[in-house]
């Protein structure tokens, strides 16, 4: 990049210039799934349908960051149970909204109910850890929700859950077969409407995407991304208020909160419910109309780690990170390396290069000076090597760049730019009256 292009991003605003990174980030993403999808010979069905997966999964993705990053880039609260908190929305959710002659049945409840209800229930499990769990240092607090996310992934496991009767109504969780009484939706049900037939029709004349579930997907990865949008503003503004100063003071240093008059346990508790209830809101849009697919061995702690790595790419401590490394993370890291191997097949460039079928086999040569055995191994196994290449990133983000992509950004401390005025701006008197100015008023 020149040095005149940098001049003139610098003099943008920080909101456009956000944006315009973000966007940067998803047309390349988009850019590369492209040659990708025209490598392999897909038509545009199946490239839109690499786009609706890619669109999907930064959304989801940046969704859960960014409700992480609430309470540990800006409260220093170190949750590691994402991932149980991810399925008491998705369950909870299930339960609330389910068709009452479903298997397990649920309550029948509206969509928006349970949508909501899901959030609350998943900000009160939220209230029940936070009340006992943030009396104890960051690391305690760590092992406290690690522990309480394997118990929800248990409790949801076990037989006696997978069914049950509370005051004559019988609920559950289908226990190892997982919870498929989800209500249809809604998204699709657009597509039955003279407005889904409209979008299909300009999916064909435009861009060729014959095939309606992958336009389904697409519609369903953008609704996603609005909704990112709508918390993103949230959070921003959140961060910008009162109460997130008072959260980056916690973060700073909790005993100069506190004596200056805070209650910095209920601050803590209050942004602790709030980020699970996001992540709540996450688990249903990400596991139960995301993959259609919530059984409980989902919910592994390996999912806490993705969101945490995403996270620490990004910068902690700033939304537009969280949604930065997000992207870089479920379109670098998660998702190209799945297409990797076809793409080197396709390409040729796996021709004459010999793979070994285990690790000893492709290092033993080495000692010879013999390459060619190694790169093939790692080539032909770079989607299950891709968590060695995250490792490696990872350190060297620890070595390197700790603070991620944007975490070394100043955050304003206002939620308006105090370095202009308005244009019709007078100086207040001391008494806080008008005053006409002058030089007795400088």
């Amino acid at each position: 990049m020149s040095a005149d292009v940098r001049s003139r991003l610098a003099a943008l605003d920080r909101p456009v210039r956000d944006a315009l990174m973000v966007a940067g980030m998803m047309l390349g993403l988009y850019a590369v799934f492209w040659v990708v999808g025209s490598t392999l010979g897909y038509d545009a069905s199946g490239i839109f349908s690499l786009f609706a997966t890619l669109t999907l999964f930064v959304g989801v993705y940046a969704l859960a960051v960014l409700a992480l990053n609430l309470q540990w880039g800006y409260a220093g609260l170190f949750n590691i149970g994402v991932a149980g908190f991810l399925a008491v929305g998705a369950y909870s959710f299930g339960m609330l909204s389910g068709s009452p002659t479903g298997s397990p049945p649920g309550l029948g409840l509206p969509f928006v109910v349970g949508v909501v209800g899901a959030m609350l229930v998943t900000a009160f499990v939220g209230l029940l850890t936070a009340f006992p769990a943030l009396r104890l240092r960051a690391d305690y607090l760590a092992i406290a929700t690690l522990a309480l996310s394997e118990i929800i992934r248990l409790t949801v496991l076990s037989r006696p859950a997978s069914e049950f009767t509370v005051g004559g109504v019988t609920l559950g969780t289908g226990g190892g077969q997982g919870y498929r009484n989800f209500p249809a939706n809604p998204v699709d049900g657009l597509f039955e409407t003279p407005v889904g037939d409209a979008i299909l029709v300009a999916a064909d004349g435009i861009f060729g995407v014959t095939r309606q579930p992958v336009v389904e997907d697409f519609v369903y990865a953008l609704v996603v991304v609005c909704l990112v949008g709508v918390v993103y503003w949230l959070l921003s503004r959140t961060a910008n208020s009162p109460f997130g100063r008072v959260l980056k003071a916690i973060r700073e240093d909790e005993l100069v909160a506190s004596s200056l008059g805070k209650d910095t346990r209920m601050f803590k508790v209050k942004v602790f419910m709030f980020g699970c209830a996001l992540m709540g809101l996450c688990g249903v849009l990400w596991q139960v109309y995301g993959l259609n697919s919530v059984v409980p061995n989902t919910f592994r702690p390996d999912i806490t780690f993705y969101i945490f790595i995403a996270l620490i790419i990004g910068g902690s401590g700033s939304n537009t990170g969280s949604v930065l490394g997000a992207g870089l993370f479920a379109g670098v890291l998660f998702l190209l390396p799945q297409n990797i191997n076809r793409l080197l097949g396709e390409v040729g460039f796996l021709q004459g290069i010999s793979s070994p079928n285990s690790f000893a086999g492709a290092v033993g040569p080495l000692a010879s000076l013999d390459v060619t055995p190694f790169v093939g191994y790692v080539l032909g196994n770079i989607d299950e090597l891709r968590f060695v290449v995250v490792g490696v990133l990872l350190i060297y983000l620890m070595q390197r760049r700790p603070e991620g992509l944007l975490g070394h950004r100043i955050e304003p401390a206002a939620a308006v730019d105090l370095r202009t005025r308005p244009a019709d701006h007078r100086p207040t008197a001391a008494d806080g009256g008008d005053s006409d100015g002058g030089d007795d008023d400088e």
